[in-house]
């Protein structure tokens, strides 16, 4: 089973590369898969690439089971 995570576009950079906030942490990810994505906008990430734009409202939705899992985890 595969895990993608929702990340912010926050800045384009050369060569497919584009920064990107996941929860508050940034991080630099590929955008090859996605090459039409602009900043502002929100991406599924998996191991380091774009995998789809998604839209913001689901982008939350899917951090917000994330984050819910996470707590189950620690008890």
């Amino acid at each position: 089973m595969c895990l993608g995570v929702p990340g912010k576009v926050i800045e384009l950079k050369e060569n497919y590369r584009a920064v990107v906030d996941v929860n508050g942490n940034q991080t630099e990810i590929s955008v090859r898969l996605t090459p039409d994505v602009k900043t502002g906008q929100y991406v599924l990430i998996h191991a380091g690439f774009a995998m789809e734009i998604m839209d913001e409202s689901a982008a939350q939705e899917t951090m917000q089971y994330l984050l819910e899992v996470l707590r189950y985890a620690e008890l």
